[in-house]
C-alpha cells in the first residue's frame, strides 16, 4: 500500500485509534487490518473519501494492509464502469490495495454453504410472506413481532427449498431465506431478517451462475470474517446492525472475529450526500455526468482542481467522532486554498475584459516584463509577460464615478499595474448607450516593476493582458450546486432539488496572458486577484485550454451572509 506523497502532522489519538492501541497491547490482534467496502452502484463522493483516508490511512499508521472489497450482492444496480472509478479514486487519493482486491461475489459459493449450515443449525429458514406482510408482522419498538406462519418448518423442507430457490425453480419474490433469531428482540433488526433472495439478474462478474444473492448484512460480517479484517469500521446509521453482524458470527463460529466499529459519517454544507439523490442528478441531466465539478464526487472534485493533498488534511483535520454534525464547506475550501496558495502557478486573465489605452506608450511597440510565477515558491522562478500600448483589463477595475474607498482606476487616480508600471487614468471613451468601451491613461516609464523611484505609493494594484499577444479561452465559473446550507433538514414532502443553484456554472469568454495556452489538462493556475483555476481534463485540447473555476480567492459566501 502506497505512502500519499505528504505527510500530515501527528494524528490526535480518537476513539478508533485508542480501541486499535488497546487491541494491540493485550495482544488481541497481532497487526491491524481494515477494508474500504464500496457497493458498486454509483461513484464515490467526499463522503467516502473521509472512509478511504480513514481505513487506508490507520492501516498505513499501524503498518498493517487495507482491503478493497466490492461489495456487489446486488446485480440489478451494479456495474463495471463503477468498478472502475472507485479504484481509480482510491488510487487518485494516494492509497493502494496491493494484493488485495476482493469482491463480494468471490465468495458466493462460501457463504451459500454458510446458509446451508445456519439452516441445518435450525437458524433459518425460507419464507414466504411478501414485503408488505414481513412488515407487518415484524411489529413496531412496543409491539412484538408475529412469527412467520414457516418460521418452524422442518430443516430438511428449508434445505429443499433453499436449493430450489438456488436451482431458479422458484419466482423472484416467491420465497426468502431468514434468519431465525428473536421476533421479541428490541432491535427490530433482529426479528428474522431476510438474508437470501431471488434475483434472476445477470451479475457483471458472475454472469447467471446464481439465482440467488445474500443481503448486504449477511455479507458483510462474513466477508470480514474470510479475509481476517480485524477492524470493520462503518458509519454510524450500522450500529443498530452490530448485533446481526456479531450474532451471525457468533453463530457460525468463524474462525476469525472482527470489531465492528461505528463513526460519525461526513455531512457537509450546501452539499447532497446521497448516492441516490446523486444519480438522480446525473440521470435527470441537471449536471453532465458524474464528474461535474459541481458534483461532490471524488471524480468531480478531481475534474474542479481539488488537489488529493487537501481532501486528505481536511478529513484529518475534520476528525473521527461518535456524533453526527453537519461540516462547513468553508473547511473543505480552506485546505484547497491553503494547498493551491503554495503549489500553484501564477498568471493573468481577464474574464470580463474592457480596453486600457496607454496615450503616451509608443504606438505599435511591445516589451516583455518579467513576473513572478508564485511568491510563495521561490524555486518555481518567473516568466516573460507581454506589455504594449492597448491593455485589457476588468471591467469592474474601472469606475468613472468612484465611491471614496474606490483604489482601481477613475479619472485623475493613480494605481498599479501587476509587474508593469504605475498609471493614472485621465478618462474613458463610452458607444451610443453610454457603456464604456474603452479606459484612457497615460504610465510612468520610470515605474517598470511596480515600484516608483521617488517613492511614492499607490493603494491599488491590477491585472491585465496585452489585447495583441491575448488568448481567448472558456472559462467556467464553478460554484457550489446547492443554495440550501443544511440538505437534512426539508419539510415533509419538500422537493430537494428546488435548492439547486441556479447560477452554479457560469461560462465567460476570457483574455489570457500567452503562457496560459500551453497549460496542461489538469494543471492548476491561480488567475491573480480572481482565483484558483483548473485545465479541464477532458475537454481541454492542445492550445486550447477551458478552465475550471476550482475556488475563490477569498470566501465570498461567508462575506455575503454576513451582510444579510
Amino acid at each position: 500500500m502506497s505512502t500519499p506523497e505528504t505527510t500530515a502532522p501527528e494524528a490526535p489519538r480518537h476513539f478508533i485509534r485508542q480501541i486499535i492501541d488497546a487491541d494491540l497491547a493485550s495482544g488481541k490482534h497481532p497487526t491491524v487490518v481494515t477494508r474500504f467496502p464500496p457497493e458498486p452502484n454509483g461513484y464515490l463522493h467526499i463522503g467516502h473519501a473521509k472512509s478511504i483516508c480513514l481505513n487506508f490511512g490507520l492501516a498505513l499508521e499501524y503498518k498493517g494492509r487495507c482491503h478493497l472489497r466490492m461489495d456487489d450482492t446486488n446485480p440489478a444496480k451494479e456495474e463495471v464502469e463503477y468498478v472502475e472509478s472507485i479504484k481509480e479514486d482510491v488510487r487518485w487519493l494516494g492509497f493502494d490495495w496491493g494484493a488485495h482486491d476482493h469482491n463480494a461475489s468471490d465468495y458466493f459459493g462460501r457463504m451459500h454453504a454458510d446458509a446451508v449450515r445456519l439452516i441445518e443449525l435450525g437458524k433459518a429458514y425460507v419464507c414466504h410472506l411478501s414485503l408488505e406482510e414481513m412488515r407487518a408482522h415484524r411489529g413496531d419498538l412496543v409491539t412484538p413481532g408475529k412469527p412467520s406462519p414457516w418460521r418452524d418448518r422442518p430443516v430438511a423442507e428449508n434445505l429443499d427449498l433453499f436449493a430450489k430457490m438456488t436451482r431458479g425453480e422458484l419466482d423472484e419474490g416467491s420465497a426468502v431465506l431468514r434468519a431465525k433469531i428473536d421476533m421479541a428482540s428490541p432491535n427490530l433488526l433482529m426479528r428474522d431478517p431476510v438474508i437470501y433472495r431471488i434475483r434472476k439478474a445477470s451479475h457483471h462478474r458472475t454472469g447467471d451462475a446464481w439465482c440467488v444473492y445474500p443481503m448486504y448484512d449477511y455479507a458483510h460480517p462474513l466477508e470480514d470474517a474470510y479475509e481476517g479484517i480485524t477492524h470493520s469500521i462503518c458509519t454510524l446509521e450500522f450500529e443498530i446492525h452490530r448485533p446481526f453482524y456479531d450474532w451471525l458470527l457468533r453463530t457460525l463460529d468463524t474462525p476469525a472475529k472482527p470489531q465492528q466499529i461505528e463513526f460519525a459519517r461526513l455531512n457537509l454544507t450546501y452539499t447532497v450526500m446521497s448516492k441516490r439523490r446523486l444519480l438522480e442528478l446525473v440521470q435527470e441531466r441537471r449536471v453532465a455526468g458524474w464528474d461535474d465539478p459541481r458534483m461532490p464526487t471524488i471524480s468531480g472534485l478531481r475534474r474542479r482542481g481539488i488537489p488529493a493533498s487537501a481532501i486528505r488534511r481536511f478529513c484529518e483535520t475534520i476528525g473521527v467522532t461518535k456524533h453526527n454534525s453537519l461540516t462547513d464547506v468553508a473547511l473543505l475550501e480552506h485546505a484547497v486554498r491553503d494547498e493551491l496558495n503554495r503549489t500553484a502557478p501564477r498568471a493573468m486573465a481577464v474574464l470580463d475584459p474592457v480596453r486600457l489605452v496607454i496615450e503616451n506608450y509608443p504606438e505599435g511597440a511591445s516589451e516583455e516584463l518579467e513576473a513572478v510565477n508564485n511568491p510563495e515558491d521561490p524555486a518555481a522562478g518567473s516568466r516573460k509577460v507581454p506589455f504594449s500600448r492597448t491593455l485589457l483589463i476588468e471591467r469592474e477595475d474601472f469606475m468613472e464615478d468612484a465611491p471614496r474607498k474606490y483604489f482601481r482606476l477613475t479619472p485623475g487616480q493613480e494605481v498599479r499595474l501587476r509587474w508593469a508600471y504605475f498609471v493614472r487614468c485621465t478618462g474613458c471613451v463610452k458607444d451610443a448607450d453610454g457603456k464604456v468601451v474603452e479606459v484612457r491613461c497615460t504610465y510612468d516609464p520610470a515605474t517598470r516593476g511596480g515600484d516608483a523611484p521617488d517613492g511614492r505609493k499607490v493603494k491599488g494594484t491590477i491585472h491585465w493582458v496585452s489585447e495583441p499577444h491575448a488568448g481567448d479561452v472558456e472559462v467556467r465559473l464553478v460554484d457550489r450546486l446547492f443554495l440550501k446550507e443544511d440538505l437534512n433538514d426539508l419539510a415533509e414532502g419538500e422537493d430537494w432539488r428546488a435548492h439547486l443553484n441556479p447560477g452554479s456554472l457560469r461560462v465567460a469568454r476570457a483574455k489570457v496572458e500567452p503562457s496560459l495556452l500551453a497549460l496542461a489538462p489538469g494543471a492548476a493556475v491561480q488567475f491573480e486577484r480572481v482565483g484558483y483555476f483548473v485545465a479541464d481534463a477532458k475537454d481541454s485540447s492542445p492550445g486550447k485550454p477551458v478552465f475550471n473555476r476550482t475556488v475563490t480567492l477569498k470566501d465570498s459566501w461567508a462575506k455575503a451572509a454576513a451582510k444579510a
